[in-house]
Order: structure tokens, then C-alpha cells, then sequence
């Protein structure tokens, strides 16, 4: 995980203090600041201007034997890249040791002669990642400015014009201007020629024109296009009602297969982190709500990582004054002469939907992983807690700026900083915080195979139809969610969020399949004579796929759990009394 700040200005630009020191939250192993001056002529061609290009990355080191410090700058052509995210492949070969010079490698060969080819290549050249990434590329040989994030959004990057037209590219919003700055669009991948400078009487955003190169879903691309990664989703609807999935159907073994993989790119070979002691320290955590997805990545890293490992599950629960004034209101009204106490601190954070199923799901984990230690880390977060990091929050998450964006980004970053209790057996619960740089995510299982209560409502309304075209909403506004505002919080404590769900090959493969082998609406009964008709009875349709895999993987309290909302499973949302809504605009 990387910090990335870009200024294309008339004068020499800096972020302010507070926006370099989130940066360096981010990447906290190295900080560099690279500058580069260069002449211009302007629209009249009668005078020049200085084009001053500032780069400064911070670099969380998690790839190859050491710390690859950033800008990366080509001592022959003097090209530069700042560099965020994760080359797990490139042209479908998996790349080891560190992905950043690889990728500069690729991107200089790209662009290393004939500009009038060189935009298309570099973008062509992009597009052979596969892995979560945001960048901002300077090809000093015909200047020309790339700036891209992948085709899903898994990494932030946001962009803003000053009044001045300086135009910043940042990981999050500057604190000087954070009301110019917008994601930057998942669309594809977005070009300035430098060369091409309007005057300073067009408008701040006429002064550059950002030119895009799209990705596109045909197999053979139209000139000007790139090659996405993501294939459109398979529409198939059946002609005869589909048969049941069972535990053994090829395309539930095939999933099992497929999201180990995807997994295992993510969590071998991850460096030891500072202070490592080995048998005691934990490389790898999951954000570890109990819930379906996030307990299968656990159980999946059992069987990758090396035994002598902990894994850290990390569970988080907010103390909520509204829940509980309403709890202490019922419980009164049923017993008006008790004189017994408010529950406790502890019991309320006990209480939360999350901390339920998380301890249930780690103890099915212990049970079908024995010699594996697990970590359940308990983070309790109490309201007056919440209240002083509330504005640390809405400034990592701008320019999100809702009453929902608050409560699931709050869940986020407290569950990320890894601070907590353990328990260990015949003592009291000690503080904890987790080592672990790398953490697991379930994000895009909900999307990728009908998750949401609403897939089912759509199944109900319009059958198979309605179905896919509900599934095809979510998966292809992916990119467009949340997913920069997840990033610009989780990684505030220096630590990276890895999404096995959403690897590229996975979603294609996913997609690519047809809808009645990834959940259970419209399928055929299993007769009462069939071993696992009993069993299977008591799944939920949403995600069946996935559920069948819990129960191949021995954990069928697992299997039956439901979908639910971090903002409620962690009592992070309506902490105050009102009719707020989500969608409210924070003050």
C-alpha cells in the first residue's frame, strides 16, 4: 500500500501538513519527493511557461526483500512513476518479488519510441495487470502524463483543479482544496499531453485536456480501446428448471479451486512485519465479522499458510446510546420494580450482531482447524471513542460526505487499526494489537452471486430475468462504489486491505458462468431419498454456491448464516436519536 501526491502547476506545489501526513500513514516505510521542471510554449506560441511536476509517494513495503522507495525515476529517459497497488499478474504469468519495478519495466518499454503509438500501448500495456492498482505515470519522452485506477476501483486516487488551474492527483482529498477533489473514474485509462497547454484564459480545467482511452468488453477492441478484463456476464436463462447444487457438483469443487487460488496470490510470501517473532506474530488478519464470506477466507488460509502461523481475526463492536437506551426502556417496562444495574460496557459490545456470529464462527474455526491458532481480537469500541476520531474519519473518507458513508467507514477504521482484547484460556482478557500488515477482505462475494436480499425480491418479481439483470447492476457499478472510500480509511494504519473475491480471473470466471450454479433460486428439490436433501434444505438461496463450499470445508453453522450490513452488525449506524437517514449530508 502506497501514498501517491501529483501537482502539474505554473509554480512549485506542496500538499499541506496534514495531507502529507496521511500519506505517510499509508506508506509508512519510505517517503521521497521527486520534481520535475520543464518549458512549455503557450496557445500563441510566442512565450513559454514553466511546467513544474511534483511526485511524492509513501510506501508500505509488502512485495520482495526489501523496501523499493518511490518515485521510481529512469536515470536514461528521466520518466517517473509513483506507483499504488498490487501486480499479482501481468499477461497472465504471476509476478514475484516487488511488482513496482516490473511494472515500470513495462510501462518504459511501452512508451520508449513513436508517440503516436505510445498512448495505445501504454494503456494496452496497463491492461496486462491484473491486480488492484492506482498510478500516475510521467513519460518524460513524449510528454505525456497517464493517470489510472483499475477497472474495479480498488484503490483510491482522486483529482482536483486549483483556481490557479494546477491540477493535483492525490490518494485522498488535499486538506487545501478538498472540496475541488472527485474520484478518479474507473473508465479507463486517462492521458494529458503536456505539450498541449491552453493559456491561462481558459478555465482551470481547459487548461489540460485529460483525453481517455476506455476499456472496452469486446474481444477485439476498437482502435482507441483497451481490453477489459472483466467479461460481460453470461445471460444465459435456462430453458428447463436447473438441477439442485450439491456439495459435489463440479461447479461448487471448481469454486473451491478457483477462490483458493485467488487467495493464495494474496497471502503467500507475505514479509514479516516490524517486531515479527515468529510462531507468536501474525502476518495476515481478517476483517472478521463470522459472517459466510470473510470465515471461508479464514478457513482457506488455514490450509495455505504455514501451520506455525496465527491468524488474527479481527471483530469489531461499537457501544451505540441509542440501542442501549432502548435496551435499558424495554427492559424497565417489563420489569418496573427491578433495581437491577444497566448491563455492562462489555455485555452491550457482547450483544452486537457481529460479535455474536464472530465468536460462533471462531469457535467452528477452532474446531475444523485444530492445530492452527487463532486470534479473536475483540475491538470494543466505546461511544465517547468514536465521538474523538469521528472527524479523523470524515476526512479520510471525503469526498464521501453521507450519514452512511460515516457509519460504515467508522466500522472500518477501528477494525483495521487492530486494537483490541484476547482472551487466553484460565486468564483474564489482555490488550492486543494485531501485527498483521496484510488484511483479508470478503468484499464482492454479495455482488458476484446474488448476496443481497433484493436478488431474491428480483428472482420473486421477473424469475431467472429478473435475477440476472439485478446481479448485472451490482457487478457492473462495482467500480463505482465505495471501494476508494474503503481503501482512504482502511489504510490509514499503515496496513492493506486484499480482496480475493474481486481478483480479476475470479470475477471472469464467475461471470462467465451461468447464473443457476452461483445461488439457489429456481432450482429443482433434491428428493427426500438424496444423503444431503435435509441439509441442503436449510440453506438460504442467496450465495448457495458459497455455502456449499463451507459445508465441504466443515463448517455448516457457517454455511446458515445471513447476510448483514457492517453498519448493523457492528452498531455503528444511528448512534444518535432522530430521523436521520443514510443518505443524509453530513454538517
Amino acid at each position: 500500500m502506497c501514498g501517491i501526491f501529483f501537482s502539474l502547476s505554473t509554480r512549485i506545489t506542496q500538499p499541506n501538513q496534514e495531507t502529507r501526513s496521511l500519506l505517510e500513514k499509508r506508506g509508512p516505510d519510505s517517503t521521497q519527493t521527486h520534481t520535475v521542471c520543464r518549458e512549455v510554449k503557450t496557445q500563441n506560441a510566442v512565450s513559454q511557461l514553466q511546467q513544474h511536476l511534483t511526485f511524492i509517494s509513501t510506501v508500505l513495503s509488502l512485495r520482495g526483500d526489501h523496501v523499493y522507495s518511490q518515485p521510481l525515476i529512469d536515470s536514461l529517459t528521466q520518466s517517473v512513476l509513483c506507483w499504488n497497488g498490487e501486480a499479482w499478474k501481468i499477461g497472465g504469468e504471476p509476478v514475484s518479488g516487488n511488482d513496482t519495478e516490473r511494472v515500470f519495466n513495462l510501462f518504459l518499454q511501452a512508451v520508449k519510441s513513436d508517440c503516436n503509438d505510445a498512448s495505445q500501448r501504454l494503456a494496452e500495456a496497463a491492461a496486462t495487470i491484473s491486480g488492484p492498482f492506482a498510478f500516475v505515470f510521467y513519460d518524460a519522452v513524449n510528454a505525456r502524463l497517464f493517470f489510472s485506477r483499475d477497472c474495479l476501483g480498488r484503490r483510491s486516487l482522486l483529482q482536483g483543479f486549483e483556481e490557479d488551474g494546477s491540477l493535483r492527483i492525490c490518494s485522498i482529498c488535499d486538506g487545501s482544496s478538498s472540496t475541488l477533489f472527485d474520484e478518479v473514474g474507473f473508465a479507463g485509462i486517462y492521458m494529458i499531453n503536456l505539450d498541449a497547454y491552453q493559456d491561462t484564459s481558459a478555465s482551470p480545467k481547459d487548461q489540460y485536456k485529460i483525453e481517455t482511452l476506455p476499456w472496452s468488453s469486446d474481444p477485439t477492441p476498437p482502435a482507441g480501446h483497451i481490453k477489459n478484463p472483466i467479461p460481460p456476464m453470461n445471460m444465459l436463462i435456462p430453458t428447463e428448471q436447473p438441477l439442485a447444487l450439491k456439495q459435489e457438483t463440479p461447479c461448487v469443487i471448481a469454486l473451491e479451486t478457483r477462490l483458493r487460488q485467488s487467495l493464495e496470490l494474496r497471502i503467500r510470501d507475505v514479509p514479516e512485519p516490524p517486531g515479527y517473532v515468529s510462531g507468536s506474530s501474525a502476518k495476515v488478519a481478517v476483517l472478521f465479522s463470522g459472517g459466510l464470506d470473510c470465515t471461508l477466507l479464514a478457513r482457506l488460509s488455514h490450509d495455505i499458510l504455514p501451520s506455525n502461523e496465527p491468524i488474527d481475526l479481527l471483530n469489531v463492536a461499537f457501544e451505540n446510546p441509542r440501542v442501549t437506551a432502548a435496551a435499558n426502556s424495554n427492559s424497565k417496562q417489563q420489569n418496573p420494580s427491578s433495581t437491577s444495574p444497566s448491563p455492562s460496557p462489555i455485555s452491550a459490545y457482547e450483544a452486537c450482531p457481529d460479535r455474536i456470529t464472530g465468536r460462533s464462527a471462531f469457535a467452528e474455526l477452532q474446531q475444523a482447524c485444530p492445530g492452527r491458532t487463532w486470534r479473536f481480537v475483540a475491538i470494543d469500541i466505546p461511544y465517547t471513542e468514536t465521538l474523538s476520531h469521528r472527524d479523523q474519519v470524515k476526512r479520510l473518507m471525503r469526498p464521501h460526505n453521507t450519514e452512511m458513508d460515516l457509519s460504515i467507514a467508522c466500522a472500518l477504521y477501528f477494525a483495521s487499526r487492530g486494537q483490541g482484547r484476547i482472551h487466553i484460556p484460565n486468564t483474564d482478557p489482555e490488550p492486543y494489537a494485531t501485527s498483521a500488515r496484510v488484511l483479508l477482505s470478503g468484499l464482492g462475494a454479495d455482488e458476484l452471486f446474488a448476496g443481497y436480499g433484493r436478488h431474491g425480491i428480483a428472482f420473486n418479481r421477473n424469475g431467472f430475468e429478473g435475477l440476472i439483470s439485478e446481479i448485472n447492476l451490482d457487478v457492473s457499478r462495482l467500480g463505482q462504489r465505495n471501494l476508494g472510500r474503503d481503501d482512504r480509511v482502511l489504510s490509514h494504519w499503515g496496513r492493506e486491505t486484499r480482496f480475493p473475491f474481486l481478483d480479476e480471473d475470479f470475477v471472469a470466471w464467475v461471470l462467465r458462468a451461468p447464473v443457476w450454479e452461483k445461488c439457489g433460486f429456481g432450482l429443482a428439490e433434491l428428493p427426500d431419498s438424496d444423503p444431503e436433501a435435509q441439509t441442503i434444505a436449510t440453506l438460504d438461496k442467496e450465495k448457495m454456491a458459497l455455502r456449499l463450499v463451507a459445508l465441504r470445508l466443515s463448517l455448516p453453522s457457517v454455511a446458515r448464516e445471513k447476510k448483514r450490513a457492517i453498519q448493523f452488525g457492528a452498531r455503528t449506524a444511528k448512534m444518535e436519536k432522530g430521523h436521520t437517514k443514510g443518505t443524509d449530508i453530513l454538517i
